[in-house]
C-alpha cells in the first residue's frame, strides 16, 4: 500500500511538472528546415525602470548571422537581471535567447547575449546593459541605406526607431555589425563594400549624434562554398577599417558553420559575442587612458 502511495504522488509531481513546463512554454523543441531551438516563451520585465545614467546601449545590426540562426540551448535563456532587451512592442524585458524577433519562424541563436554576459564581468557593478536588436536575414547594405523595406521590416526606419529607444533609456555606447553574404554574391557590390559602409556609418552616427561611436564588425566565415568572394568582402572590410579610426573588427576564420556553409553554429556565435565584448572592453580601456593622460 505504503508503495502504491508513493508511486502515486509521485507521477502527480511529475504531472505538475510536466504542467508547468507546457504552461510557459519551455523546454519545447521548435523546427523548422534551418534551426532547431529551445526557446522558453514567458517574457520577465525588470521589476523597475533603470536610471538613465546607468544603462549602457548596444545595437546589433546586420543580416542572417547578426540576427543568429545557431541552435538556442538552456543556457542560452538564463537571464541577468542586469542585462535587458526590448520585446516586439518596444518594451523593456530581461534579455534571454533568441533575441531577435523580426524573423520568428527562423529565428535562433545571436551572439547579444553572450556579449553582454561577457561584458558584465569586467564593467562597474551599477551598469545595467541594453542590447537592442535590429538585424534581418538575407539583407544587403544597399537596403539599410537607401532605407528599403526587406522581409516586412523597413531597415533604417526601423534602426532609427530603436536609436530613440536607446537614449530614452540610456546611452548608446556602439554598434555591434555583421553583415556582407547578401553583398558577396556579386562582383559589382563586394567592389564597392567599403564606401558603402563609410555610407551606412555615417548614418548610423548622425542618428546616434555621435561621429565618434564605436562601431565593431565582425568578418565573414571562412567556411562558404563561394570563399573566395567572401575573402574579398573580407578584405573590404578591412580596407574600410584603416580609413575609419573608430571601427574595429572580430575576426572569425576558426569558427564553424552550422552544417549550412553560411551560418555561425551555436558555440561560434556564442565567441562571437565574447569577442565583441573583449574588443569593446579594449576601446574603453583606449579612451580612459588617453583622457588619463591628458
Amino acid at each position: 500500500m505504503d508503495k502504491l502511495k508513493n508511486k502515486t504522488m509521485t507521477n502527480k509531481i511529475y504531472i505538475i511538472i510536466l504542467s508547468v513546463f507546457i504552461l510557459f512554454g519551455c523546454g519545447i523543441k521548435v523546427k523548422d528546415n534551418r534551426t532547431e531551438s529551445f526557446s522558453p516563451r514567458l517574457e520577465l520585465k525588470p521589476n523597475e525602470i533603470p536610471d538613465k545614467k546607468n544603462v549602457w546601449v548596444f545595437i546589433l545590426a546586420g543580416q542572417s548571422n547578426m540576427a543568429g540562426r545557431g541552435k538556442v540551448e538552456p543556457m542560452d535563456t538564463i537571464p541577468d537581471s542586469r542585462i535587458l532587451t526590448i520585446n516586439k512592442n518596444g518594451n523593456l524585458i530581461i534579455a534571454k535567447e533568441p533575441l531577435h524577433f523580426y524573423e520568428p519562424r527562423i529565428a535562433g541563436l545571436d551572439s547579444g547575449l553572450s556579449f553582454g554576459k561577457e561584458l558584465l564581468k569586467h564593467i562597474p557593478d551599477s551598469i545595467l546593459l541594453l542590447i537592442i536588436p535590429t538585424a534581418v536575414g538575407g539583407s544587403s547594405i544597399s537596403q539599410w541605406i537607401n532605407d528599403e523595406t526587406f522581409r516586412n521590416v523597413t531597415l533604417f526606419s526601423n534602426f532609427k526607431e530603436k536609436i530613440d529607444t536607446g537614449k530614452t533609456y540610456g546611452t548608446v555606447k556602439a554598434i555591434l555589425w555583421h553583415q556582407g553574404e547578401t553583398d558577396a554574391t556579386a562582383q559589382e557590390t563586394i567592389e564597392i563594400y567599403d564606401e558603402q559602409l563609410q555610407k551606412l556609418f555615417a548614418l548610423f552616427r548622425n542618428e546616434t549624434d555621435n561621429q565618434v561611436l564605436p562601431i565593431i564588425l565582425g568578418e565573414l566565415g571562412s567556411f562558404s562554398k563561394t570563399d573566395d568572394n567572401w575573402k574579398a568582402i573580407n578584405s573590404k572590410i578591412e580596407e574600410y577599417i584603416k580609413t575609419d579610426p573608430n571601427a574595429y573588427l572580430i575576426k572569425t576564420n576558426d569558427l564553424n558553420h552550422k552544417g549550412d556553409r553560411v551560418h555561425f553554429d551555436s558555440e561560434g556565435q556564442r565567441k562571437i559575442g565574447q569577442r565583441f565584448a573583449e574588443k569593446f572592453i579594449e576601446i574603453e580601456n583606449q579612451i580612459h587612458n588617453s583622457v588619463y593622460k591628458k
